[in-house]
């Protein structure tokens, strides 16, 4: 690991050096599902809530008040910064945003970071402990084999480079500036990926009502049938598991899973042609449309690029030779949320073959649907070059905003700012000074760093 370079007029301190007479640095509590109550009036903030930077707000755990004194709770305070023990990743920091409409509680693998002293920008420690550095620090201290973690001791004994308290205002100012105006690049980036894929639709629609082929035909006079009618639908089935020969052959055998509008090459899972022949499992061919009747990929789509079985989940379409399978696939692209709308069933939803054999298609001649699935892969073709480029955008925008942190924890960012400011970095206001004011602090109460919780 190589050490950590910091300007002349910086220091080092670990977290206990930070925490004034009154402040905190301790783990969450140890709160069990027995402890818990859905109409309590204290809220428990889990792992789930603590965002890279920023605070996510997603659990909808409780407990009650006397729970929470009867296990000696800490409560949690707006300001308090709540860090990660566990990834991904680890160490993930957030300011802890919420007022006191309520109380709030943590869980015991969120440490909680409160210093309580004028001396020290919270701002800046919350940037400084997400920065890439200091990552890596925390990654060093790492412990465990299959969920990492770092203890609080361990966090404890990490060292941060810490500046005067001028120049960690100035810091977090920058940060803050320089953050908002690639939040607001990143925002109009999000913004052009969802106009583009409104766009994707718009050219389907477009395609499909009959308008690009107008010159020659209506849609109207298009013929129509369901594709029950004039396709041939079906759908495997799982060989039994505890038949573990029966998924050491290798005949590819396709999971609903797998289907991403895609075309699948290979599967995850093989099987032999005893389990073929044993189970519902059917061979499809290569070209095949695949549609997920299912599980979190439900309505999703794929073309196969191999013979192969599919399970239960999967529906496989086979067109006649008047139906291009890619047309079909376009339609049903431009329709998935008209299918979605009719699932069925209660804890997993269905679209059904039935549904989907319902499904009234229109079928122009041949040579129409070749001219528009041409004009719709001609146009999705650019579609796809501008979501790389959003993409590519989108990463760089994540590359940047590591080197902001990256720069300002080095002291590049206020680099001018020292030279044109000497006197709010020194003496009495330096960064050693800062330490010993905070010393003083503690010394002048005789009150330790509040760190009643040591869970590991």
């Amino acid at each position: 690991m190589t050490e950590l370079t910091i300007p002349k007029e910086w220091t080092k301190a670990n977290i206990e050096d930070l925490i004034s007479e009154d402040g905190v640095f301790c783990d969450g509590d140890w709160i069990e599902t027995e402890d818990q109550n859905p109409k309590g009036d204290v809220r428990l903030i889990q792992l789930a809530d603590i965002g890279d930077g920023y605070f996510r707000d997603r659990s909808n755990r409780f407990l009650t008040s006397r729970k929470a004194e009867e296990i000696r709770c800490t409560y949690l305070q707006k300001g308090d910064i709540l860090v990660a023990r566990m990834p991904d990743p680890l160490g993930r920091a957030c300011i802890f945003p919420l007022g006191s409409d309520r109380k709030y509680v943590t869980a015991v693998d969120v440490c909680i970071v409160r210093p309580n002293t004028k001396w020290l920008n919270l701002k800046y420690l919350a940037y400084l402990i997400n920065s890439p550095r200091m990552r890596v620090e925390i990654e060093a201290f790492k412990s465990g084999t299959t969920r990492k973690r770092i203890s609080r001791k361990n966090f404890g004994k990490i060292l941060w480079p810490i500046s005067p308290t001028s120049e960690q205002n100035k810091i977090a100012e920058l940060i803050e500036e320089l953050f908002s105006d690639l939040d607001n690049a990143i925002e109009n980036l999000k913004k052009a990926k969802e106009q583009v894929r409104v766009y994707r639709q718009a050219v389907l629609k477009y395609a499909f009502d009959g308008t690009l082929n107008r010159t020659k035909s209506s849609s109207n006079k298009w013929m129509r049938k369901t594709i029950g009618e004039i396709c041939i639908t079906g759908s495997g089935g799982t060989p039994s598991r505890s038949n573990l020969k029966y998924f050491t052959g290798n005949i590819p055998w396709v999971k609903s899973g797998e289907l991403d509008f895609n075309v699948i090459y290979d599967t995850e899972e093989k099987i032999t042609q005893e389990a073929l022949n044993n189970s519902s499992a059917k061979l499809v061919k290569k070209g095949t449309l695949l549609i997920a009747l299912y599980g979190a990929t439900v309505g999703k789509m794929a073309f196969l690029g191999i013979d192969a079985a599919t399970n239960q989940a999967v529906c496989f379409i086979e067109t006649p030779k008047y139906l291009i399978a890619k047309f079909l696939y376009y339609f049903l692209v431009l329709n998935r949320d008209i299918l979605l709308g009719q699932r069925i069933g209660g804890a997993q939803p269905n679209i059904s073959q039935t549904i989907i054999k319902n499904t009234l298609c229109p079928i122009p001649s041949v040579e129409e649907q070749d001219t528009i699935i041409k004009f719709i892969e001609s146009c999705f073709s650019v579609c796809d070059k501008l979501e790389e480029t959003i993409e590519n955008s989108l990463k760089q925008a994540e590359s940047l905003r590591q080197s902001i942190l990256k720069q300002a924890f080095e002291g590049k960012l206020t680099e001018q700012w020292r030279k044109e400011h000497k006197d709010l970095i020194s003496g009495e206001n330096s960064a050693e000074s800062l330490l010993k004011n905070i010393k003083a602090e503690k010394e002048a109460l005789q009150v330790k760093p509040k760190g009643k919780k040591k869970h590991g």
